[in-house]
C-alpha cells in the first residue's frame, strides 16, 4: 500500500470546546503545508483530504498560500496597467479595511460570512451604501480574478447581497443660468479661460479630465470636430488614459470653433494643451523632470483645486 501523502488532523479552539479540521501534507520542495478547512464536518473533511491526495499524486501543485495583504499585491501586480492607478488605490483601501475587520488571514479562508461581516462593519463605520457597494465590488472582483487564475475554486463573495444605491439627481441648468455662469466666468481674473472651458464642455459634453488633457492636435478646424484621445508620454505631453477607453470625435459649433481659434492665436509657441495656462504647463514639466508626476496626476492635478476654482469663477 502506498504511503498516505495527506494527513487529516484536528485543531481545537482556544477554549477547547470546539475544533476544526486541517490538512497536513508535504509539497515538492519538502516544505510542509497546513491547510485549514474551517469546519468540523468529518465526511466533508475526508472528501477534501482525498481530493488533495489525488492532486498531489497527479503532480498538481496547490495554489500558493498567501495572507490577504500579500494576495492583494499579487493580484494588483498581475493586473498591472489593465486598471487605472486610482483603481489600484481603491482596491488597496478596500482590502485594508477588510483586514481591519477579519484580520490578515489566508485568502483561501475567506467566506461569505466574512463578506457579510465586512459589509455591516462598513455601515457601522458610517460608510454610505454607495461606498460600501464600491468596496465590495473591488473585493469581489479580486476574488473573481483569483478563480480565473486557478488560485481559488470559487469566489467566496460571489453571492453577497449588494446594497441598494439611490441614483443621484442630475442637476440641470436653464439657459438663463448657463448664460450667467459663462458671464461670471468671463469676468474671472485667472490665467485659465474658464468661460471658454465651460462653453466647450456645454457644447461637447466632455469630462473635466478630457478637457484639461485636450491638445491643439485634437482639434480639426476644417472638419469642425474635437477628438477625445489618449496621450502618450513624450517630451511635450504626459501619459493620460480615457475613462472606460471612451475615445470619440465630437462636433463643434462655429461660435465655439472661432473662440478656440482666437485663443490659439494668443498662445505662445511650444504649448500643446488647449486649456492649460503656460505657467501651469511649465510647472508640470518641471515636476515630470523631477519624477514627481504620475498617471493619476494627469487626471487629478492638471489644475489644482479645480472644483474650488471653478466655483469662484461663477460665484
Amino acid at each position: 500500500m502506498s504511503k498516505q501523502l495527506v494527513k487529516l488532523r484536528i485543531r481545537p479552539s482556544r477554549n477547547g470546546r470546539k475544533f476544526t479540521y486541517f490538512l497536513d501534507y508535504q509539497i515538492e520542495n519538502g516544505k510542509r503545508q497546513r491547510m485549514t478547512l474551517g469546519h468540523a464536518n468529518k465526511r466533508n473533511a475526508q472528501r477534501q483530504r482525498d481530493q488533495k491526495e489525488r492532486e498531489l499524486r497527479m503532480g498538481i501543485i496547490a495554489p500558493k498560500s498567501m495572507r490577504l495583504r500579500d494576495f492583494l499585491e499579487d493580484s494588483l501586480d498581475r493586473t498591472g496597467k489593465q486598471i487605472r492607478e486610482s483603481t489600484h488605490d481603491e482596491c488597496r483601501y478596500a482590502m485594508n479595511h477588510l483586514i481591519e475587520v477579519v484580520g490578515n488571514i489566508d485568502y483561501q479562508q475567506i467566506t461569505l460570512k466574512h463578506g457579510e461581516l465586512f459589509r455591516q462593519k462598513c455601515l457601522d463605520k458610517g460608510n454610505s451604501p454607495a461606498t460600501v457597494t464600491k468596496k465590495l465590488s473591488h473585493l469581489k472582483r479580486m476574488f473573481k480574478l483569483a478563480v480565473n487564475r486557478k488560485q481559488l475554486d470559487e469566489n467566496p463573495l460571489q453571492h453577497i447581497a449588494m446594497l441598494k444605491v439611490t441614483k443621484k439627481k442630475v442637476e440641470k441648468y436653464t439657459a438663463d443660468e448657463t448664460n450667467r455662469i459663462v458671464r461670471a466666468a468671463s469676468d474671472s481674473q485667472t490665467a485659465l479661460k474658464w468661460d471658454m472651458l465651460i462653453i466647450t464642455a456645454l457644447c461637447t459634453g466632455m469630462r473635466r479630465s478630457e478637457l484639461l488633457n485636450c491638445t491643439w492636435s485634437d482639434i480639426d478646424f476644417e472638419a469642425m470636430t474635437i477628438e477625445v484621445s489618449p496621450k502618450k508620454n513624450t517630451d511635450y505631453t504626459w501619459e493620460w488614459l480615457i475613462k472606460d477607453t471612451d475615445r470619440r470625435e465630437l462636433p463643434l459649433t462655429k461660435n465655439v470653433l472661432q473662440m478656440l481659434a482666437d485663443h490659439q492665436t494668443q498662445q505662445p509657441e511650444g504649448y500643446p494643451y488647449v486649456f492649460i495656462p503656460p505657467a501651469r504647463y511649465d510647472y508640470i514639466q518641471q515636476l515630470r523632470k523631477q519624477g514627481k508626476w504620475t498617471l493619476k496626476d494627469s487626471r487629478l492635478k492638471v489644475v489644482n483645486n479645480f472644483s474650488r476654482k471653478i466655483g469662484r469663477a461663477h460665484v
